[in-house]
Order: C-alpha cells, then structure tokens, then sequence
C-alpha cells in the first residue's frame, strides 16, 4: 500500500496552477493598465498614445505579433515601468496645464490692453484734427500700450525760465482740455521737461524745480478754468533727466522743453 502512494504522488500533473497562476496576474495587471487609460481624458491619452508610439513601438510601427514587440519581448516587469511612466507624464501634463491659463490670460490681456490704447489713440489723433491743433501737438504711444500722449513745446507754453503760461497758448491749452474732457474716469498725467541748460533763476533753483512748477501750472489751468476734476490729475516735473533729443545742438534743446500730458487707458 505504501510503495502504491508512493507512485500516485509523483505522476501528480498539478503544476499548471504555477502558470495559470502567473497569468492570472498578467491578465490583471493588463485589464488594470486598461481601466486606469480608460479614465483619462481624449487629451491625455491621445499624448499618451503618441509618447508610446515613439517609446515602446506598440501603436504605429511595432510589432505585429506577440514576441516581436518592444514592450512584450522586455517581460512583464515593463509593466511596472510603464504604470511609472503613465503617472510620471500625467504630472507633467498637469503642471503645463497649470501653467498655460496664466499664460494665455496674460497674452490675452495684453491684447486687450493694446487695442485699447490703440483705440484710444486714433481717437485723440481725429479729435486734434477736428480742432485744428494736430500741428501744434504731438500725439504719440507709449511701447508697453499704457498710455496715449499729447506733447505741447514749451517754447510754445512758456517764456525761457518761467513757469506763467502765455497768453497766446491758453486757446491751444483749451482746445486740448476739450479733449480731455471726453475721459473723465481716465487718469492722466502732467509732465514737466526742460533742456539740460542749468537755470540761473532766483525762483527755482534747477530744472527740476522749474519743470515741476510748469507741469503744476498746466493742471490748475485744466482744473480752475477749464473744469477738468482734479482727483483724476497728477503734475510732475523730470527736469532735464528725459531727453527725447540731442541736447547740443539748438533745435534739440528746444524739442527737450516740453509738457506731456499723457492719457493712460485704463479706467479708474
């Protein structure tokens, strides 16, 4: 009976379950790997397809066979490097998708603001036609699109080291209040210039002084005689610290004394 045991114990066939068993596993791992790309959106697993076209050959271009491809000639411990390459470019994707609201947001609004300011200045442009001064002024754009710019010479404004606005350009200054009247939630700026020639004045001891007062007298005369409310303005002087020409010659000093009022885009 014992040497009968014996033999029915080894010719026991039960060692397919070790590879059943093996299979099993694969087969989960595999339907695993399809429920998780199941769930992503057309976005992500269309990138996905892509990268695994490129990497493992599998897609477009691999193996037509089992045994021929990349990723099932490496073994199912590829498996495990996949599933890290699916989460490792899931964050990626993410962290660009973070990134790229912002960024069209700003380019958008930055589109936005140059219409604006576009805008904006074609209308000063046509005003000052309209009023016959386009050749008394200069309109300009400032490169960053913030602001549209009108700049009166002072030559025009002013007599040399004062800061008492001719009598001859208060119709040029009206004209130009006109103008600004139309943006009363606008903010606007008055700048004071002048030419790098020191000033030999008892009342203002630089330019700065003097730029700034001429800059100051323009806003009272837009504010006390022709209306224009106050909280939206603000005066300035720079001096001689932006020239917008060559300061020896003549012709440039005379460019560089001015007043510029600039109007800026955005609404208060």
């Amino acid at each position: 009976m014992a040497k009968a045991k014996k033999q029915e114990e080894e010719i026991k066939t039960d060692g397919w379950k070790d590879t059943f068993s093996d299979l099993m596993n694969l087969l989960l791992c595999f339907f695993v790997l399809l429920f998780s790309m199941s769930n992503v959106d057309q976005v992500k697993y269309a990138e996905l397809v892509a990268s695994m076209s490129n990497s493992y050959s599998i897609f477009s271009g691999g193996a037509k066979a089992i045994g021929e491809g990349t990723l099932i000639s490496s073994g199912s411990t590829q498996l495990n490097e996949l599933d890290q390459y699916i989460t490792n470019m899931g964050k990626a994707n993410e962290s660009v998708n973070e990134q790229n609201p912002m960024a069209e947001y700003e380019k958008k609004k930055k589109e936005e603001q140059k219409e604006k300011n576009e805008e904006l200045y074609s209308e000063i442009v046509e005003q000052s036609e309209k009023k016959h001064i386009e050749d008394l002024i200069e309109v300009k754009t400032d490169d960053n699109n913030q602001y549209v710019m009108i700049s009166l010479s002072g030559g025009i404004l002013f007599d040399s080291g004062s800061d008492e606005i001719r009598k001859g350009a208060k119709p040029i200054l009206s004209r130009v209040s006109e103008i600004l009247k139309q943006y009363p939630k606008k903010m606007i700026k008055i700048e004071g210039h002048t030419d790098n020639i020191p000033i030999s004045n008892a009342k203002y001891p630089s330019n700065l002084w003097l730029s700034t007062a001429r800059a100051t007298k323009v806003l009272e005369y837009l504010v006390d005689t022709r209306g224009l409310n106050p909280k939206n303005l603000e005066a300035s002087g720079r001096g001689e610290l932006n020239p917008i020409r060559d300061n020896s010659t003549a012709d440039g000093r005379a460019k560089n004394r001015r007043v510029e009022i600039k109007i800026y885009s955005t609404s208060n």
